[in-house]
């Protein structure tokens, strides 16, 4: 395949030269004659390992080379790839000056052209950069539309300074968002060949997930470096503590708590988490990261209040409420502390989860839900119907799979507030809402 790449700095370089090793042929395209020189000559513009000796012998085959001239890279290929850089103003947003214009420049080309050019952004951009910038900036210089008259994808990188070849032809993941079948196809077939999944999706999940990735990988390195600070004042050997802390892959190095949701409860969480910034600050040590996460988690209880009330109806009814499916514990649930904070503002609630019903006659948690709770326990029906009956907004507090049918059963006048992503939401009424989806 002929491919055109805008931009020859980090991610660019990496691009040309990997993708002429894969066979395919190459015009790089910059602004700076500097860079355009050094590709030609068979030089790498970056420091990078291995790069250098695979744009040498890109080059010097003839497979790779470089220019300033946008028509001619356009005119010579098929698909063009965008990677300039996005850098941060002082407020901490995007400057997209550098894609803003590409894009004018590869529409006013691809205006003539009679071959379906494929564009595919590989800069990085906040989500919705791609319709609200990229999309309609080269429809309008090309007279074209995206999916018909030219492809549109983006298609984000996750390569690392330092192993970005090998990160390269060893992906976690091949991400490429295109609103049309035939554009996502062409540019899925450029890394049919790599190992690790090959996931389509839209143009705005693509660009979240690059940022998903980036951030995560910032906040893991603030979690380590937090708990390392604190291990030293306690005499403890960080390292010891998280290569223990990286042996578990079935919770701490996997997906089970990355599903957005409702916020965590239950009697270990959050008194742990309060604990240690206890400890931290008795030892005078500043743990930003850590003693954000309740405060974080109280305004995921404040958004899933906001999703019942704003919907102004008075008659709620709730599925679920201790802090998970299959258990009666209702210490700290953040269900709970909706439902009490509904009844002082006076709205009319029916509740049902069948283990809290069995723990109220002969459960552990007797005693706390007569005593500590009996405002909520009056509260309480004796099956899902008489909920989904008395609801004017059916609130589904936890992942109960019995809960499903409810969903599906409640009238269609009703409005349902899912905090647990209980069934699809494309399975939904138009009445259905997520907390996070």
């Amino acid at each position: 395949m002929e491919i055109s790449i805008f931009g020859l700095g980090y991610v660019g370089a990496v691009s040309a030269g990997c993708l002429v090793k894969d066979g395919h042929t190459v015009i790089g395209v910059d602004t700076s004659d500097t860079k355009v020189s050094l590709i030609n000559a068979g030089n790498s513009p970056i420091i990078e390992q291995d790069i250098d000796k695979i744009i040498a012998t890109g080059a010097k085959s003839g497979s790779l080379s470089a220019t300033t001239d946008c028509a001619l890279a356009i005119k010579k290929t098929s698909v063009s790839m965008i990677c300039v850089g996005t850098p941060s103003q002082l407020n901490g947003s995007l400057d997209l000056k550098y894609v803003r214009r590409v894009c004018e420049q590869i529409g006013e080309e691809i205006k003539n052209k009679d071959d379906y050019h494929v564009v595919v952004i590989r800069s990085t951009m906040l989500p919705g950069t791609m319709r609200d910038i990229v999309q309609p900036t080269l429809e309008d210089s090309s007279g074209k539309t995206a999916g018909v008259g030219f492809g549109l994808a983006i298609n984000p990188e996750f390569l690392r300074e330092g192993t970005a070849v090998y990160d390269y032809y060893n992906p976690p993941k091949t991400v490429v968002g295109a609103n049309d079948k035939r554009t996502q196809d062409i540019v899925l077939d450029i890394y049919a060949h790599l190992p690790g999944p090959k996931i389509g999706t839209d143009l705005a999940t693509a660009e979240m997930v690059k940022y998903s990735d980036n951030v995560w990988h910032a906040l893991k390195v603030a979690f380590a470096n937090e708990i390392g600070n604190i291990s030293k004042k306690v005499n403890v050997d960080s390292h010891k503590v998280m290569d223990i802390f990286c042996q578990d892959t079935k919770l701490n190095i996997s997906s089970y708590y990355m599903k957005p949701g409702f916020a965590f409860g239950g009697s270990c969480l959050p008194k742990d988490v309060r604990a240690l910034v206890y400890k931290a600050r008795s030892l005078d040590v500043d743990v930003p990261v850590l003693a954000s996460i309740l405060p974080s988690n109280e305004l995921q209880v404040n958004h899933g209040l906001e999703l019942i009330t704003e919907k102004n109806k008075r008659k709620i009814g709730i599925l679920g409420f201790s802090f998970k499916a299959g258990t009666d514990d209702l210490r700290e649930s953040p269900v709970v502390e909706v439902i009490e904070r509904l009844i002082g503002k006076g709205y009319d609630l029916r509740l049902y989860d069948k283990n809290v019903s069995i723990a109220s006659v002969v459960g552990a948690n007797r005693d706390y839900i007569l005593n500590r709770i009996p405002h909520i326990s009056r509260l309480m029906v004796d099956s899902e119907q008489e909920v989904i009956d008395h609801a004017e907004v059916l609130v589904i507090g936890n992942s109960d799979p019995n809960f499903k049918q409810a969903v599906k059963s409640a009238p269609a006048e009703c409005h349902i507030v899912d905090l647990v992503r209980i069934i699809n939401p494309d399975d939904g009424s138009d009445l259905y809402e997520g907390i996070c989806w």
